[in-house]
């Protein structure tokens, strides 16, 4: 079977990319390893915080939504690790509806999958396992356990730990922070009022994010030697009170904790030649400024507009075409990836003095419009 782009990863990233080339006159394959079931039932505890721009670059599949499981942000509170220090953001400052949407992951791959399973450039091949593939000069011939498949591209959206990044040939280094995200979905005893808290401690990051109803999401980023005895915990709601300062009130669980390890991770270049990464298969980042998702889909966006503006005759493989696409995403991964590295360097740090130098910034940055409103016009990208 012949293609002009194969993209390997059906998940959020993934899709966005293949919904993004509806009208490009390119013929698509989408492949995945494992069939996505939608559950309705209960929340899901891999939750996103989307930006207005990445809202509007999804479209129909972003519209098709279960919009009854999203809450919009239209305030973030950010403490430091004193009783003084504290940033906030405003919606109403901003002059915008909301700062951003909290959405389930399943309740937006469901949406995006549906889209997609109409699109008539696009073939679905799930579940489906990559075993090897060949490079020659006119294209990519990929096998799966069910057949093979020749493509001018293959888009690796195969995720952190992506089979297609390390077939390439990729030089990547991960560096752990030997930190693991506690992600789990609470009831609160107040309202959340739709705001987006977090709090910078000596011992982590921790963020309480709104959902729809008196609910909350939490994604608490801590060592990971402590991980095992938190998540065991039978007070663990208590533990997540006491930690954000009893500010909702008691907090009942509603899903049980689950822990992924944090790691940093950073490549040369994310192209090949008839090559290119996007999404967690193209870097990892601490999940404090919780973009990770968005810049994935920027990536999706700017690969999309890259092919979808090469020209009838040009081929979509071309190398010097994805270095089109590698330097147009250069700045912002590496913007995002120092910002937060450097920001959980830190915080979770003992120096003597950081303290009051880290705590006195973010009093600095709040006492500036000018910075406040350069760092939400980043985030609504």
């Amino acid at each position: 079977m012949d293609f002009d782009v194969v993209i390997v990863g059906g998940g959020l990233v993934g899709a966005s990319l293949a919904l993004s080339l509806k009208e490009s006159g390119l013929r698509l394959a989408l492949v995945e390893a494992k069939h996505h079931v939608h559950e309705t039932e209960g929340w899901d505890s891999r939750i996103y915080a989307i930006s207005p721009g990445s809202a509007a670059f999804l479209g129909n599949g972003w519209e098709g939504m279960d919009h009854e499981r999203v809450a919009p942000i239209r305030e973030m509170r950010i403490y430091g690790d004193d009783a003084s220090s504290e940033l906030r953001f405003s919606s109403d400052e901003a002059g915008l509806p909301e700062l951003a949407h909290i959405v389930e992951s399943g309740n937006l791959l469901h949406s995006l999958m549906r889209e997609i399973r109409h699109q008539e450039n696009l073939e679905l091949i799930c579940p489906a396992t990559c075993i090897e593939m060949q490079w020659s000069e006119k294209g990519i011939e990929l096998e799966l356990d069910r057949g093979k498949l020749c493509a001018r591209l293959i888009v690796g959206a195969d995720g952190a730990k992506s089979w297609l990044r390390s077939q390439a040939g990729f030089e990547a280094n991960p560096r752990s922070y030997r930190q693991t995200a506690i992600v789990a979905n609470f009831e609160c005893g107040k309202p959340h009022r739709d705001t987006a808290w977090q709090w910078f401690r000596k011992d982590g990051i921790l963020a309480l994010l709104p959902m729809p109803g008196n609910r909350v999401s939490l994604v608490w980023s801590v060592w990971t030697e402590k991980v095992e005895n938190l998540i065991s915990s039978p007070n663990f709601g208590e533990l997540v009170e006491e930690a954000s300062g009893r500010r909702l009130g008691e907090l009942k669980l509603i899903t049980q904790p689950q822990g992924f390890p944090l790691r940093l991770m950073r490549l040369e270049s994310i192209v090949k030649p008839r090559i290119a990464l996007i999404g967690d298969a193209a870097h990892n980042t601490h999940p404090l400024a919780g973009q990770g998702v968005n810049l994935g889909f920027r990536d999706a966006r700017a690969l999309s507009k890259v092919l979808s503006d090469r020209g009838p005759q040009k081929d979509c493989g071309d190398y010097p075409l994805l270095r089109r696409f590698d330097r147009a995403r250069r700045e912002d991964i590496l913007s995002m990836q120092t910002t937060t590295d450097l920001l959980q360097k830190l915080f979770n740090n003992d120096i003597p003095g950081l303290s009051f130098v880290r705590n006195l910034g973010l009093r600095m940055v709040e006492g500036q419009g000018w910075i406040k409103n350069a760092l939400i016009q980043h985030a609504l990208a």
